[in-house]
C-alpha cells in the first residue's frame, strides 16, 4: 500500500501489550503505520507511557486523566498535569472527556476534571484528546464555553450535524474499527460526506478491533481495515486516505511534516 499511515488513538502503553510490545510496533511498521499518537488514561500510567514512546521515533505522548478511570483520579493529579506537560512537552492533552454510558461515573466530577483538563490544554496551546460517549452534545457545548481550542473526538460516535458542528469549531473526528461494521451505517455517512480535512484514523489498540477481529485484542497495524474502508466510502485510493489523514494528523500535534517527528 502507498502512503504511510498515522494512528492517531493508540494505547501502546497498555498492559495487554506487555509480552510482545516490541513485535506489536514491527507488526505496526510492516503494515505501514509509521506515527502512532499513545494517550493516557490515568497519573499512575504517565511514566510508562513516557518509556513506550521513547522505544521508537514516531511514537508521540499525550498526557491526560480519562473519565472512565474517575475512582484513580485525584485533585492533585489535575494539579501535577501542568507542571508534567512543561516538562515533558507532549503532542496534545488526553484522553481527557465525558462518558455518560458507564454507569457509576459521577457526572459533576467527570465534568470537572473535563473542564479543567480543556484549560489546562488551551493554557499550552496544545491540541486535546476527546473521549465522548453518550455525550457528544455536551462535550461540544464545553468545548465552545472553555473556548480557543483544538482537537479530535476520538471514536466519533455522534449525529451528521453534531460533526458538522464540531468541523465549524475547527475539531476533528477519528474513526477506528466501528466503522468497518457494516450496521454502522451513520458513521459510514458521515466517512463518505465529511470534509477530508477533519478526518483521522484510529484504532484504540487494544480495544475496539475490526469486523474481522471482533473479540480479539486490537493492534495498531490492524488500521488497514478502517483505512481500507475510509478508501472505499469516499472512492480513493488508500494512499491518497492514508496520505490526507496522516497530513491532519501532523497539523493538529503540530509536527514537522518533513519527517513527521
Amino acid at each position: 500500500m502507498d502512503g504511510d499511515i498515522f494512528d492517531s488513538h493508540s494505547h501502546l502503553d497498555a498492559p495487554e501489550f506487555d509480552s510482545d510490545r516490541e513485535a506489536v510496533i514491527a507488526r505496526a511498521e510492516a503494515a505501514g503505520v509509521r506515527q502512532q499518537l499513545v494517550p493516557a488514561i490515568e497519573h499512575g500510567g504517565w511514566p510508562k507511557l513516557k518509556s513506550v514512546c521513547a522505544l521508537r521515533p514516531g511514537l508521540y505522548p499525550a498526557y491526560g486523566l480519562h473519565p472512565m478511570f474517575l475512582h484513580r483520579h485525584r485533585p492533585e493529579h489535575l494539579q501535577a498535569l501542568p507542571e508534567w506537560i512543561d516538562r515533558e512537552k507532549p503532542a496534545a492533552v488526553g484522553e481527557c472527556g465525558l462518558d455518560f454510558f458507564v454507569e457509576g461515573l459521577d457526572a459533576d466530577v467527570q465534568r470537572n476534571y473535563f473542564r479543567r483538563q480543556l484549560e489546562i490544554a488551551r493554557d499550552f496551546s496544545l491540541p486535546v484528546v476527546v473521549h465522548a460517549r453518550r455525550a457528544v452534545e455536551e462535550v461540544t457545548a464545553t468545548l465552545r464555553s472553555v473556548g480557543g481550542l483544538r482537537g479530535v473526538i476520538h471514536s466519533y460516535s455522534g449525529s451528521e450535524e453534531q460533526a458538522r458542528q464540531l468541523f465549524g469549531m475547527g475539531f476533528m473526528i477519528g474513526i477506528g474499527g466501528p466503522l468497518t461494521f457494516e450496521r454502522a451505517r451513520r458513521l459510514r455517512r458521515i466517512v463518505a460526506s465529511m470534509p477530508l480535512e477533519f478526518l483521522l484514523l484510529e484504532t484504540d489498540s487494544p480495544d475496539q478491533p475490526d469486523a474481522a477481529h471482533r473479540g480479539q485484542r486490537n493492534e495498531p497495524a490492524q488500521i488497514v481495515a478502517v483505512l481500507e474502508i475510509a478508501a472505499e466510502l469516499r472512492g480513493m485510493t488508500t494512499g491518497a486516505i492514508a496520505d490526507a489523514t496522516r497530513r491532519n494528523a501532523l497539523r493538529l500535534f503540530g509536527l514537522p511534516p518533513e519527517t513527521g517527528g
